[in-house]
C-alpha cells in the first residue's frame, strides 16, 4: 500500500488506515474506530501462524517470518486492555507497519478503508472514556467521520517504546559550547515522543519549551517573540517537529514558519516514526535541514550539533 504522492507540501492533510477493534461489554459488542498513516503502512494480511516468545508482555502475541523479515506482532486490544468478542478471533487481520526502520505487526479486528483527512479536522484530547473504548493516554487526536462516529488516532510511540525499539542512550550527549546553548521548542503529539527528545535536549544544554501540536507551536513562537522580539534568531536555536500531529501537522507548520519573516531563519529538524524518502522529501521542501527518524540517540546528537553549529555561523 502506497500513500498517495498528490498530497502536498503544506496541505495539512494526511490519509489513514480505517481499522476497527471491537469490545466486549455486558451489554453488548461496541465498535472502535481507529486510524493509522498510510505511509506507516506496508501491506494488511490475514492473521499467520506465530511462534510466541516466553517472558514477554500479554500485549505481544509472538513473531512470524515474512519474507525472511521477522515481525514482533502487538494486539492493539490487549495493549489497551479492551477485552475481545470471540466473535472476531477467527477473522482478525494484521496491519504491518514501519517504526524507527523495523516492522511490527498490529492485530485488527476489520480493516475497512483509506480516508483523507485534514488536520484541521482532528482534535487532540486529555483523555477518552466513550463506552470505555480506550485508555485516554493512548490516544493522541479525535475527529468525526459519516454518522457522526468517532475515529481515535493511538500515540502508537508508546507501542514502540513499550517493545523497547527506542535506542537507549549509549553515549554521552555532545557538550555544546556556551553561544550554542539556548532554547530549543520541541512539537509532538505524543507525550511519550516529547520527554524522550526533552531529556536529550536537556543534556545538550538546551533549555526546552514543548507544544503539542502545529498550531500550538506557532503560538508559542509568538510568545517568544513578544519577550524577545528581534533577538529571538539568537535565543531560539532549533524546532524539532514531529510530522502527524492534530490540528496541524509538522510540513504546514515548517511552511508557516518559512513564509515568516521573523522566524524563517530558525533551523527545523523533523523528527518521526515514518521512514519512507517520499516523507523526507516532503519535509526538506518544507524548509526543513533536516529529517531523522525516532529515536536514535547518536543520531540524534549529531544532526542536531549539525544543524545549530551551521546556524551559528
Amino acid at each position: 500500500m502506497d500513500v498517495d504522492s498528490s498530497l502536498k507540501i503544506g496541505s495539512n492533510e494526511m490519509e489513514l488506515v480505517d481499522f476497527r477493534i471491537f469490545k466486549q461489554e455486558d451489554d453488548g459488542i461496541y465498535e472502535g474506530i481507529y486510524g493509522i498513516n498510510v505511509s506507516k503502512v506496508h501491506e494488511i494480511i490475514k492473521y499467520p501462524v506465530l511462534t510466541e516468545l516466553p517472558g514477554t508482555p500479554d500485549f505481544i502475541e509472538g513473531i512470524f517470518d515474512l519474507r525472511d523479515v521477522v515481525i514482533p506482532v502487538v494486539s492493539l486490544a490487549k495493549w489497551m486492555g479492551i477485552k475481545e468478542p470471540e466473535s472476531v478471533k477467527n477473522d482478525l487481520r494484521i496491519i504491518i507497519a514501519e517504526f524507527n526502520n523495523v516492522l511490527i505487526g498490529f492485530v485488527v479486528h476489520e480493516a475497512r478503508r483509506i480516508r483523507r483527512i485534514n488536520w484541521g479536522d482532528i482534535e487532540p484530547v486529555s483523555y477518552m472514556n466513550s463506552n470505555g473504548a480506550a485508555d485516554g493516554s493512548k490516544i493522541t487526536g479525535i475527529t468525526r467521520i459519516e454518522g457522526d462516529s468517532v475515529l481515535l488516532i493511538l500515540d502508537l510511540e508508546s507501542v514502540v517504546q513499550d517493545l523497547g525499539l527506542y535506542e537507549p542512550d549509549t553515549q554521552s550527549a555532545p557538550a555544546l559550547i556556551d553561544e550554542l546553548s539556548g532554547l530549543a521548542l520541541v512539537l509532538d503529539d505524543s507525550s511519550t515522543a516529547r520527554r524522550i527528545v526533552k531529556e536529550a535536549l536537556v543534556k545538550m544544554g538546551f533549555e526546552v519549551i514543548e507544544a503539542m501540536d502545529g498550531k500550538e507551536g506557532l503560538e508559542k513562537l509568538e510568545e517568544l517573540y513578544s519577550v524577545y522580539g528581534k533577538e529571538i534568531t539568537n535565543k531560539l536555536k532549533i524546532i524539532i517537529s514531529d510530522v502527524e500531529m492534530p490540528r496541524m501537522d509538522g510540513f504546514h507548520f515548517s511552511s508557516n514558519v518559512k513564509e515568516d519573516a521573523r522566524f524563517k531563519s530558525i533551523p527545523i529538524i523533523f523528527n518521526s516514526s515514518i521512514s519512507d524518502h517520499f516523507s523526507e522529501n516532503r519535509g526538506l521542501d518544507a524548509g526543513g535541514e533536516a529529517y531523522m527518524v525516532k529515536f536514535q540517540a547518536s543520531i540524534f546528537y549529531d544532526e542536531v550539533s549539525r544543524v545549530v553549529r551551521a546556524h551559528m555561523k
